[in-house]
């Protein structure tokens, strides 16, 4: 066997391919709805850009980053997520000052984690999501959740759950940590290695924890809506009232935290039902966030954002039966003769400049074996060119799902193919 690919990655192509360009495409989509304007950072960035950002104790930094030295010696890292990148890019060009605020970016690319490979979970995988900077505002908080929703529902799911929690602000924080401090020291002895880091890091860090004699204690731990200063569940509250106007059904979960520690106020995940009401889990997560730009130098902004990764989307729609047919390729050239492979290649390049697709073959063959080749490829059309029609300047046009078959003028070709397009479309719509 060859080589192969690095453990943890993997290759996308054909359906999943087509798949996840849909995605993409209708998220770029969606967010320009909302004026939103795309932003691509580096892959590599300086270590220090996600050390100060995520917090010394999210599993992030501690365990799951790709950091290594370059030439240079310098401590370099493959982004494990983009809001870092995006705040440490707002803020090396000023953008803060130079832009309209909010800062509305949305972004798509491949990010790395250094995990334990597992189902629908890559080292390497697509992360997709958007960052709303520079207005602290409850209503931004709201249209975000909204945009994530709108997304979701024109992919096709029919039913959207937010799950929603408010972290308070620093002063919220302080007093919750303080009470989780207290609760958990009584158990840690009991508790699992990681959880006696988190502890002494951050406490809240315990909630998310996945091992289940530890999740029972995280259950029976004190909520954070008991700390929450007044002016952060007035916040909170407000973030709630704007959704449940505009129809977003929600559920308050106490025990929803995020896995990174810039977060603050409102966190959300956001997951689909199937149609049977079965929860398949959170497909995307997020929140607010006030020290992020400032932690990497910057002025003292909030922002709030979310991210979800493509692979298991695209899973999770091919489950649900919701990508469709791959679309085909709208023409498929047929030369009949060696002699009009020329004329063949220059007639395909025409009909790409029109905006068709087209394939066509390197030689000629038998028209049976061509026409099961055009049905693979899921032709629209097959535009078949002989000597004979050559001499005469046409060639033979043939709708691959109604069979009709008809002459056109090769001088006309662009109106030809309007017409015939047009018509295919007319009568798919009438069935």
């Amino acid at each position: 066997m060859g080589i192969i690919a690095v453990k943890g990655t993997n290759d996308i192509y054909n359906e999943q391919a087509e798949g996840i360009n849909y995605i993409e495409e209708l998220f770029s989509a969606v967010c320009n709805l909302y004026g939103y304007r795309r932003m691509d950072t580096p892959i590599l960035e300086y270590t220090e850009v996600f050390d100060r950002s995520s917090g010394d104790s999210s599993d992030v930094v501690r365990k799951e980053m790709y950091t290594f030295l370059d030439k240079g010696n310098r401590s370099v890292t493959m982004r494990p997520e983009f809001t870092a990148g995006i705040a440490r890019c707002i803020n090396e060009h000023k953008l803060y000052a130079t832009e309209e605020l909010p800062i509305k970016a949305f972004y798509y690319g491949p990010a790395f984690r250094y995990e334990r490979p597992q189902l629908g979970r890559y080292r390497q995988f697509l992360q997709a999501g958007v960052e709303c900077v520079g207005v602290d505002s409850a209503r931004f908080d709201a249209e975000t959740i909204c945009l994530a929703v709108s997304f979701l529902q024109m992919l096709g799911f029919e039913q959207v759950k937010i799950k929603i929690n408010s972290l308070g602000d620093e002063a919220s924080r302080k007093a919750y940590r303080e009470a989780l401090t207290s609760y958990f020291s009584a158990h840690i002895d009991s508790m699992c290695e990681d959880c006696h880091e988190r502890i002494k890091l951050n406490p809240l860090r315990i909630l998310d924890c996945k091992v289940p004699h530890d999740h029972e204690l995280a259950e029976g731990a004190p909520k954070m809506k008991d700390y929450l200063t007044p002016e952060s569940e007035k916040r909170f509250y407000q973030t709630l009232s704007i959704l449940a106007d505009n129809g977003v059904d929600y559920e308050v979960d106490d025990s929803l935290v995020r896995g990174l520690d810039y977060y603050s106020e409102v966190v959300f995940e956001v997951s689909v039902l199937s149609s049977a009401g079965q929860d398949y889990g959170a497909v995307m997560g997020g929140g607010h966030y006030d020290g992020l730009l400032s932690a990497l130098g910057g002025p003292q902004m909030a922002g709030v954002g979310f991210a979800f990764g493509l692979e298991r989307l695209y899973l999770l729609m091919k489950d649900k039966g919701l990508l469709g047919e791959p679309e085909g390729l709208d023409i498929y050239l047929m030369p009949v003769g060696e002699g009009v492979l020329d004329e063949a290649f220059a007639l395909a390049q025409i009909v790409r400049s029109l905006g068709f697709s087209c394939f066509l073959p390197d030689k000629s063959g038998k028209l049976g074996s061509q026409f099961k080749k055009a049905e693979r490829r899921k032709a629209k059309f097959a535009l078949i060119l002989g000597e004979e029609e050559l001499s005469r300047g046409v060639a033979q046009l043939k709708n691959m799902k109604t069979q009709v078959q008809k002459e056109i003028n090769l001088e006309d070709i662009e109106d030809e193919l309007d017409e015939a397009f047009g018509e295919s479309q007319h009568h798919h719509h009438e069935e």
